[in-house]
């Protein structure tokens, strides 16, 4: 009798532990496979970083504390002041800058906007998203994003008559660590560390581009991954924002058209071999 009371609070230890245990493991699965995807691109979204950075900055004139000295009377003797004729004015006069017409420029691609981070990205990327099946967990998204871009977009009126968009694959950061590697492996960017986009058909904006208002369009162009070129469509949101212009775009493509073989990790049962390529630009007016 005696050891049977003895071994219930060992049983009850041992039944504890097992239950803790488990416990960690379902916590440690869920936070190595949760679904932390980030959301996809919006515009809405990317201008609100206009609003949070304060948009442009405006100078404050301090007022000057100290009084103004009132002028002496002058003198009923003092000499005329010489009037300058006015046709001899305006011809010292330096010429005014002509104004800036609408959208109609060359604008190239601005960093500075925002910050970059896996989980809230509000500057400028370029990125994908894949749909992944997970052992024992589901289905979830993978994301990697690099914020280095460069690149500008030419505009004539209300006509984009060229665009240029380079991203640096290298620098691309997903949710994981452990995703980073094969995904450098499957892109090869020791020999291809660069993706670009080229249009090849003018965009059309529509009647007043620079009225502030967003606009949804396609883009028509080509996409080179890894050294392979393919034509792609991208269908883009772009609104003017005071002197940036904020623009948002995805397009889905079939990597094995680029010569990509999606990355796997063991605990992924299966990936889709087609995915989005998304981006958020910011351009600045170049002068």
């Amino acid at each position: 009798m005696l050891k049977r009371l003895r071994r219930r609070p060992i049983l009850w230890l041992v039944v504890a532990a097992v239950v803790v245990v488990a416990v960690l493991a379902v916590v440690l699965i869920w936070w190595l496979t949760r679904d932390d995807a980030p959301p996809s691109v919006d515009l809405q979204a990317a201008v609100s970083t206009l609003d949070d950075d304060g948009g442009a900055a405006t100078a404050t004139v301090e007022p000057d504390s100290t009084p103004t000295p009132v002028p002496s009377a002058v003198p009923a003797t003092a000499e005329p002041t010489a009037t300058v004729p006015t046709a001899l004015a305006d011809a010292v006069e330096p010429e005014a800058a002509p104004a800036l017409e609408g959208v109609s420029g060359l604008w190239t691609v601005d960093t500075s906007i925002g910050e970059f981070s896996y989980e809230d990205s509000t500057g400028t990327f370029v990125g994908f998203r894949v749909d992944e099946e997970l052992a024992s967990i589901g289905s979830t998204t993978a994301v990697g994003r690099t914020p280095v871009v460069t690149g500008s977009i030419t505009i004539d009126g209300e006509t984009v008559t060229a665009v240029t968009v380079e991203a640096d694959m290298s620098a691309i950061t997903t949710n994981d660590s452990r995703r980073d590697r094969p995904v450098q492996t499957a892109l090869n960017t020791a020999e291809f560390p660069t993706a670009v986009f080229t249009l090849t058909e003018p965009i059309d904006l529509g009647p007043d581009p620079d009225s502030g208002n967003p606009i949804s369009t396609t883009a028509v162009g080509e996409l080179t991954v890894k050294g392979i070129t393919q034509p792609v469509q991208i269908a883009l949101e772009a609104q003017l924002v005071d002197d940036t212009v904020v623009v948002v775009g995805s397009t889905e493509i079939v990597f094995s058209d680029y010569d990509v073989s999606v990355p796997r990790v063991p605990i992924v049962l299966s990936a889709e071999d087609h995915g989005i390529v998304e981006l958020q630009l910011f351009f600045a007016r170049n002068p």
